[in-house]
């Protein structure tokens, strides 16, 4: 029966794949992801009791995951959903709670609350999980902080957890590496800005580098992502959250994101977010302007809702020399705190209502004062030194692709 199943599956997937993303390499071969590879994991399902990690963009072709794997038989017997909801529907930093999915009727546990991770109670009515969720490549994104909770309870509870990778669509390595002591929720790992791994091959480091507590072990198995290599174009075919809606804002998020430690709205209130950047002090240095307003599911307060911002429109800044600089652009967070008339509220977290200080999203104390010491930008890039080098170096042994 499992056998039919998946002849059956694999031209229905496939048939919403969208348009193959060629690489540097000239290849045209559509990328595949795990999901995508049904013939790979849905035999090794079979007769299992399942849990699964998933949000809006764990998807066989243009399908959920979940409801697919339902339809066809999987044994799903729990969704643990991370921030924005299993759905995605839930707004940046709102807390989500359990429910039953009225589309299949499996019971949902969210992770992004009260929460952390799944019990032993949950994880004693399964007995493999499944880890699905689109990265974005960030530190400060929170689905990686979400895979090493996960892989805590597998490995509690000795169970086998099965990742279908995804892309990563901003593969470089750049920026400092966490400083631990600044460790939190938007920053748990000795990594940089962005650490230029997928999924799986985090999942792995995290194993290697004993990061989990007490240096446990995860059991992992991962289906790869075929025909990619890390320095090939990947268009995500969902929006990985309610605020990166458009493949300009999840290649800005890198940079932009900086500024959620300072007092320089990023968009958030607007249908627009992680592509301009304004305050309405700067009126009269920038002529572009947006308003900030309340938009249920994506920022029901947002930082200067309701006032003209001045600043800059990066909605049409050519992504495709950023991205093959392999940098995080910092010269926008430089020329903004220059165009800022009042310096001493530029990083005052008391005036803002952003997800958390410059140190913790900077991965160190330095970075605020070279801003305003007025570093250049090679200054402030040697400063992450040695540091990076050898994150790069390490980082090698992890990787399941190509560069």
């Amino acid at each position: 029966m499992w056998k039919f199943i998946t002849l059956i599956l694999l031209p229905f997937c496939f048939s919403f794949l969208p348009a193959g993303n060629p690489g540097k390499t000239g290849t045209t071969n559509t990328i595949i992801t795990g999901a995508d590879q049904t013939a790979a994991y849905l035999p090794y399902l079979k007769g299992k009791r399942v849990g699964m990690l998933a949000n809006t963009t764990s998807i066989i072709g243009n399908r959920s995951i979940a409801d697919s794997l339902h339809a066809f038989g999987v044994d799903i017997k729990v969704i643990f959903g991370p921030e924005h909801g299993f759905r995605g529907n839930a707004s940046n930093g709102a807390k989500v709670g359990d429910e039953i999915d009225p589309a299949t009727g499996i019971p949902v546990i969210s992770l992004y609350g009260q929460k952390r991770k799944p019990s032993a109670k949950d994880m004693a009515g399964i007995d493999i999980m499944i880890f699905d969720v689109q990265d974005v490549g960030c530190r400060f994104y929170t689905y990686i902080n979400k895979l090493a909770d996960i892989m805590e309870a597998c490995a509690e509870n000795n169970k086998e957890l099965l990742i279908l990778d995804r892309p990563n669509p901003n593969g470089y390595v750049d920026g400092p590496v966490l400083d631990m002591k600044l460790s939190s929720g938007i920053g748990k790992f000795p990594i940089p800005i962005t650490h230029g791994m997928t999924i799986g091959e985090f999942a792995q480091m995290i194993n290697g580098e004993g990061w989990l507590p007490g240096k446990q072990k995860c059991k992992i198995k991962v289906i790869t992502v075929k025909h990619y290599a890390h320095h090939m174009d990947y268009t995500l075919p969902v929006a990985p959250s309610p605020n990166l809606n458009t493949q300009q804002s999840i290649l800005l998020y890198p940079s932009l994101c900086l500024f959620e430690g300072t007092i320089i709205s990023q968009g958030r209130g607007t249908h627009m977010p992680f592509t301009v950047l304004g305050n309405p002090d700067l009126k009269g240095k920038y002529t572009f302007s947006f308003t900030p307003v309340s938009i249920p599911g994506m920022s029901e307060t947002p930082l200067h809702q309701d006032k003209v911002c001045y600043g800059l429109d990066l909605r049409q800044y050519d992504m495709t020399a950023l991205r093959s600089s392999g940098k995080v652009n910092i010269q926008w967070m430089i020329e903004m705190y220059k165009a800022y008339p009042f310096k001493e509220k530029f990083f005052d977290m008391s005036q803002s209502k952003q997800m958390g200080n410059i140190d913790k999203l900077a991965g160190t104390t330095l970075f605020k004062q070279q801003i305003i010491a007025g570093k250049s930008e090679a200054e402030i890039r040697k400063s992450w030194e040695p540091q990076l080098s050898a994150y790069k170096t390490m980082r090698k042994k992890y990787l399941l692709y190509p560069e």
